[in-house]
């Protein structure tokens, strides 16, 4: 069975996650964002807790997170190669390391751009930052203008590596869902 890869991306605070709830909740295999896993992460080893709120721009070394977080994403693409079911969903993809790095000014080397190049997805979903649902708290720092440029660096760095994504309409969330698996068919 093929398994098509499918990646749901967007700036904070757009409904990407209540998205791929919905998707488990039809019984859909979905990878989580990366990113919890390693702030949780932290949050046990001791790192101060401004680290959880926003590692990206908190951490003492980028670079070596943004390699952690490349490997991480990376390895749930790997993971997806096993599995016998016929669409896998990611919670952001490996592009993702590249536009936040690009939106926060980091350089990045020739590794990122392969790891991009080298894991191929089939199909990419974006949701667009909505101000009505927009809420920025501890959790999300970002403001809706900063939410906006992340967008724009999304999508940069998908169509810079050939994609062209599918902007997720601004709908409650079982019709996004609907939208996704509806445009997932084969013709």
């Amino acid at each position: 069975m093929r398994n098509h890869k499918t990646v749901i991306t967007g700036a904070p605070g757009t409904g990407k996650t209540s998205i791929i709830k919905g998707l488990e909740e039809q019984g859909h295999h979905c990878f989580h964002e990366i990113i919890r896993d390693m702030t949780s992460k932290a949050k046990l080893d001791g790192e101060p807790d401004s680290f959880v709120s926003n590692p990206l721009v908190f951490v003492d070394d980028a670079l070596e997170f943004n390699k952690n977080l490349l490997s991480g994403r990376t390895q749930h693409y790997l993971n997806s190669l096993d599995l016998d079911v016929p669409i896998s969903f990611f919670d952001r993809g490996i592009p993702d390391v590249l536009a936040y790095m690009d939106f926060f000014g980091q350089e990045y080397d020739a590794s990122f751009v392969a790891a991009c190049k080298d894991h191929p997805y089939d199909t990419i979903f974006i949701v667009p930052p909505w101000k009505e649902i927009y809420v920025s708290d501890n959790e999300r720092l970002e403001t809706y203008a900063e939410a906006e440029k992340i967008h724009e660096a999304l999508m940069h760095a998908y169509r810079k590596f050939g994609y062209d994504p599918i902007l997720v309409p601004k709908n409650p969330v079982p019709e996004r869902v609907s939208f996704i698996l509806e445009a997932l068919k084969p013709d």
